[in-house]
């Protein structure tokens, strides 16, 4: 058995992938989720989301998110949230 204080593997390369494919996939559905809302019809001009972030998908561990925030493809956006870094 492991301790909860004890250091954990970095997370693998695939790990990281996936977890920042279903990020952005739940920032896909999510932004379409807000542009769905009523009074936005589909003959008017529509409005643009103003989703920028969410809080991650709950499957990856912790160290996922900070690593790939490390690398710059997140970024913190306060509250348990993040946001996609700079392409």
């Amino acid at each position: 058995m492991s301790s909860p204080d004890a250091p954990q593997p970095p997370p693998t390369l695939q790990d990281l992938k996936a977890a920042l494919k279903a990020f952005k996939k739940r920032l896909k559905l999510t932004r379409l989720d807000d542009q769905s809302r009523i009074g936005v019809g589909p003959f008017s001009s529509g409005r643009e989301s103003a989703v920028v972030a969410i809080s991650p998908p709950e499957q990856f561990p912790q160290a996922v998110w900070d690593e790939l925030v490390r690398q710059g493809k997140l970024k913190r956006a306060g509250r348990g949230q993040y946001e996609l870094g700079q392409p």
